[in-house]
């Protein structure tokens, strides 16, 4: 899978997560980069990589509980066959990202944010998709 897709997949868990769960899948934060949302860390750990094997990926699985691997394994069920360019135009339509942009002032996808997004307008964003899905 390519970095630019991981990336994307974990914004979209984390995301899911806090709907279904309440509560943060991971501590790291989220940057409203050019390309959607990206957690740094993670960025560090691949960089300069396209594309990413099995060894390239870091965590470990083992240490989440029932309900974090729960969320996990649904979106990777749910978003695998979109490609990282669907997956990142998914994150550029209103909402966090674009908000955490707009915040600092970025608008144009072009330029560079570091301005984090906020874990309420992700809370929001997708409790309000997963309220969709339930109706």
């Amino acid at each position: 899978m390519s970095a630019m897709k991981l990336q994307k997949l974990c914004y979209f868990a984390y995301g899911y997560h806090m709907a279904w769960e309440d509560r943060q899948l991971f501590p790291e934060r989220f940057e409203a980069w050019a390309n959607g949302p990206v957690v740094y860390e993670l960025y560090d750990q691949h960089r300069g990589k396209y594309r990413l094997d099995h060894g390239d990926i870091i965590g470990d699985p083992a240490v989440l509980d029932d309900d974090e691997r729960e969320s996990v394994n649904i979106v990777l069920e749910s978003f695998k066959a979109y490609t990282a360019h669907e997956l990142s135009a998914m994150t550029h339509r209103p909402g966090p990202w674009l908000d955490a942009r707009r915040r600092a002032g970025v608008e144009d996808d072009l330029k560079r944010s570091n301005e984090e997004l906020r874990d309420e307008e992700i809370a929001d964003f997708f409790g309000a998709l997963v309220g969709r899905e339930d109706d």
